[in-house]
């Protein structure tokens, strides 16, 4: 894993001066909701390996435009900027789906969700234009009820915001007065890209509605 951190940043130095593989390090990684829900950290990871500075020009050259590849609006590595390699040793991730243990080749093989990089676009589009859309979806759920048109509602729940979104389904949170509940709406087959996701979202609402 390349990182890209403050020059005159302790954790810089400490790699710049190092022998070998001789400094370790743990990087926690935080994924918080990015719509205003209760409870909105949604899961924490951890990185751990051996920490070196990158040297070796031309590994150099490849992680810079691996780097300005994946974040253009980035800072580039410079005087100001230390280019770093974290040599993963393992990882260990705990969210919503659960706790798992990720060796380094399972690590280096995953691929990143196709809907990860709008997924906060999307969420916040969904918890702004599509309340009722949502709301309906609780016609899917074991406790449903219907009010005198006949119509789903949510009688227990005060408020239903999405809460995670990926290629394999829908995460929302229904909150009331005394709890807060997930619930998790599976799509037909796992989606590879935007016009998948808006056929997959199409069926969701159209089997909450019928």
């Amino acid at each position: 894993m390349f990182l890209l951190v403050p020059a005159d940043s302790p954790v810089a130095r400490a790699a710049a001066h190092a022998q070998d593989d001789d400094v370790t390090a743990v990087m926690e990684i935080t994924d918080v909701a990015p719509v205003s829900v209760p409870h909105r950290i949604r899961g924490r990871a951890w990185v751990a390996g051996w920490l070196t500075a990158v040297r070796d020009q031309d590994e150099h050259c490849a992680a810079s435009r691996l780097l300005a590849e994946r974040h253009p609006a980035g800072p580039a590595p410079g005087a100001d900027w230390a280019l770093l390699r974290l040599e993963v040793g393992e990882a260990f991730a705990d969210d919503l789906w659960g706790e798992a243990h990720v060796e380094p080749e399972e690590f280096a093989a995953a691929a990143a969700d196709p809907l990860a990089r709008h997924e906060a676009e999307l969420l916040q589009h969904l918890a702004a234009a599509h309340t009722e859309q949502l709301r309906s979806l609780c016609a899917l759920l074991e406790d449903e009820g219907e009010n005198d048109e006949g119509e789903a509602t949510c009688p227990a729940w005060d408020s239903i915001t999405p809460l995670s979104l990926d290629r394999f389904g829908l995460r929302v949170r229904l909150r009331s007065d005394a709890s807060v509940w997930d619930a998790r709406f599976d799509f037909p087959e796992p989606v590879g890209d935007i016009t998948g996701l808006r056929r997959a979202m199409h069926h969701l609402f159209e089997a909450a509605a019928s």
